[in-house]
């Protein structure tokens, strides 16, 4: 099977080329409805002035208000839609009748869900996308949709939860994740609105034709012939404008096959890199094939969200050649090359022991996570894999979810349990500076969630340091569920906590962003400003001074891991000095680096891990704080592996 043969930061770039041919076919689709409407209705005009000729001669003095009606109605229906999809992936899923899945859910099938989507979130550095199932959909059949990785969602059909195993599911769900890293939703959501706009016209059409049919002047007679027949006109106008809607058909399926038809094939290959297991996703397409529904939708609002789905969920049609989704035994045999056409009848699949095992969430330990405060980090390597899980780190995050204390697994199923697990987690060492903490969370939350924090305490102490951040951005999935006051409240608290010893810690920071960005940020990608590193000079030098001193070792003092990450760069940087540097200043900085374009991006985070890695030896803590820039810069970062040295 082929590979990729780009990285992250390319297929960033090339989707954002791709909102340019966007652009240019709805250009000419809207240039070809805007001719067909104005000879549509001078012919009608033609025909219905005294002379009766059939044949319409040339009305230029129309064309500037038929043009100009025309391009307000596609520029209004697709501004409509763009407004009823503010909401990005969350509006998708209600506007196809999904439901979400809550975090504490006791189904089997949906608990069995949450985990494959939570693995691969973790594995991949990306926050854990909000899950949704279609329950009146029996086709097999998954979609990502949303404007950014920190407000995405997954949904999956009701025929999928039921027909798929495990792995089968595990790979359809590694397809969506490359859609989410690849920068392909943010795109799918921008064809949803234009296409809205260019096919509005021929429900304009339909309008017109109903109200012309049943005027009440119809049929009436006397003197008013001429303008009695102004409603037969009115109907053929009608008409005219539904076939003409036939353009913004075919410009759709046109402008839907050019954007995602190549990226389902660049989407397989991903899967197959990320579960290091090909029979899982070719499974699932197998039973595609062979099952009655196939990936057939029933939503009467397919059509216009056809090319966000895993598999073609429209049936056959004469316009196939211009399907978003290459055929089913093609996209097989580039995983599975002996597929001899055979495809797979699906049963339901009642959950085995093992399975239901895991869908709780209770599975034995698995290997140990390891307790080594050292990553291994190579720069170029490392650099290579943002965007790019590796199934190495999957089965890590595998590896510690089997091993965290059943009570910490349970409790980041449910909102006051998962904020008392992040309360846990905050708490100090030292008893006196613990005990005011939890005065203070008694205060703010009240003695249960008091009580639940101490008595979590001793088992979020005792885990390892890679397993902490994992736990936490765990915790934080069924808070997103809450009201905007309650969410706001326990961000307060959260940062009564963090502050109680007058500092903040790397991890303590590391908590703080991720509460800001999962809780309280909002999901728009940041517009980009900067194509050049120089206008960043300042900010750079802030990041890499402080990675600097964190990194500071007896070994490899500030200046020489500075000089190792400004060696990457094309613009000259000096150390700061300790007090222009600090974990605030970082904040400031990323907010500003965070509009650069995905080129420059690439620049700056090779420089920070070329930074961490000059004196050999990565702690935990600061491989933690270069996946926290790589997040701020919506860069993905999987986990680090631990150092066997």
């Amino acid at each position: 099977m082929a590979g990729h043969t780009m990285d992250f930061f390319a297929y960033q770039d090339q989707a954002r080329r791709k909102t340019g041919l966007l652009v240019l076919y709805f250009l000419l689709a809207v240039l070809l409805i805007v001719g067909a409407v104005h000879a549509a209705i001078v012919i009608l005009l033609a025909g219905a002035g005294p002379e009766g000729t059939a044949l319409a001669r040339w009305r230029p003095d129309l064309l500037p208000a038929i043009a100009g009606a025309t391009l307000a109605i596609i520029g209004l229906g697709t501004l409509y839609k763009i407004a009823s999809l503010a909401r990005g992936g969350e509006a998708v899923a209600s506007l196809l009748g999904g439901r979400p899945i809550e975090p504490n859910t006791t189904q089997l099938d949906e608990r069995r869900l949450l985990n494959v989507v939570e693995e691969m979130a973790l594995a991949s550095g990306t926050p854990v996308p909000r899950v949704f199932v279609l329950d009146g959909e029996p086709g097999i059949n998954a979609f990502a949709a949303g404007f950014s990785t920190r407000h995405a969602v997954i949904g999956v059909t009701r025929g999928a939860l039921a027909r798929l195993t495990r792995d089968e599911l595990q790979g359809v769900i590694a397809h969506e994740f490359s859609h989410i890293l690849n920068g392909d939703m943010r795109l799918n959501l921008k064809l949803m609105g234009v296409l809205h706009g260019i096919l509005l016209i021929s429900l304009l059409g339909y309008w017109i034709f109903r109200a012309g049919l049943y005027s009440p002047g119809r049929g009436s007679s006397g003197s008013g012939r001429r303008r009695n027949s102004n409603p037969a006109v009115q109907a053929l106008l009608g008409l005219a404008l539904m076939a003409i809607g036939a353009i913004g058909v075919f410009f759709g399926k046109l402008i839907k096959s050019a954007v995602a038809r190549q990226r389902e094939f660049l989407a397989d290959a991903a899967s197959v890199q990320y579960t290091r297991n090909p029979a899982g996703l070719a499974g699932a397409l197998k039973k595609i094939g062979g099952s009655t529904d196939g990936a057939r939708l029933r939503s009467p609002h397919a059509e216009e969200a056809s090319h966000l789905f895993f598999a073609n969920g429209l049936r056959r049609s004469l316009l196939n050649l211009m399907a978003t989704h290459p055929p089913l035994d093609e996209r097989i045999r580039r995983i599975d090359p002996s597929f001899d056409g055979t495809f797979r009848v699906p049963a339901l699949r009642p959950p085995g022991p093992d399975e239901a095992t895991l869908a709780a969430g209770l599975a034995v330990p698995g290997p140990d996570t390891g307790r080594s405060d050292a990553v291994r980090l190579q720069p170029r390597e490392t650099l290579g894999r943002i965007g790019r899980p590796q199934a190495d780190a999957l089965e890590r995050v595998m590896a510690m979810r089997r091993a965290l204390p059943p009570a910490l697994a349970e409790a980041v199923r449910e909102p006051d349990s998962a904020a008392a697990v992040l309360c846990s987690l905050l708490l100090d060492p030292e008893a006196d500076l613990r005990a005011a903490q939890l005065h203070a969370v008694e205060r703010e939350a009240g003695p249960d969630a008091a009580a639940r924090a101490q008595a979590l305490y001793p088992l979020a102490a005792t885990l390892p340091a890679a397993a902490r951040l994992p736990l936490a951005e765990l915790a934080v999935l069924p808070l997103r569920g809450l009201p905007a006051a309650r969410r706001n409240a326990l961000r307060a608290l959260f940062r009564s906590l963090i502050e109680a010893d007058a500092g903040i810690s790397l991890f303590e920071y590391m908590i703080e962003r991720l509460v800001q960005r999962r809780l309280i940020g909002d999901g728009r990608p940041a517009a980009i400003r900067f194509y050049d590193l120089a206008p960043l000079a300042p900010e750079v030098g802030v990041l890499l001074s402080t990675l600097a001193y964190y990194g500071e070792t007896q070994g490899a003092p500030a200046p020489r891991a500075l000089a190792a990450g400004a060696a990457r760069l094309r613009i000259p940087v000096s150390l700061l000095p300790p007090e222009a540097c600090g974990l605030e200043a970082v904040d400031q900085a990323l907010a500003r680096l965070n509009g650069a374009s995905p080129a420059v991006k690439k620049i700056v985070i090779e420089a920070c891990l070329a930074c961490a890695a000059a004196d050999g030896h990565t702690t935990v803590a600061e491989a933690e704080l270069l996946r926290a820039v790589a997040d701020a810069l919506e860069c993905p970062l999987p986990p680090f592996a631990a150092d066997a040295a």
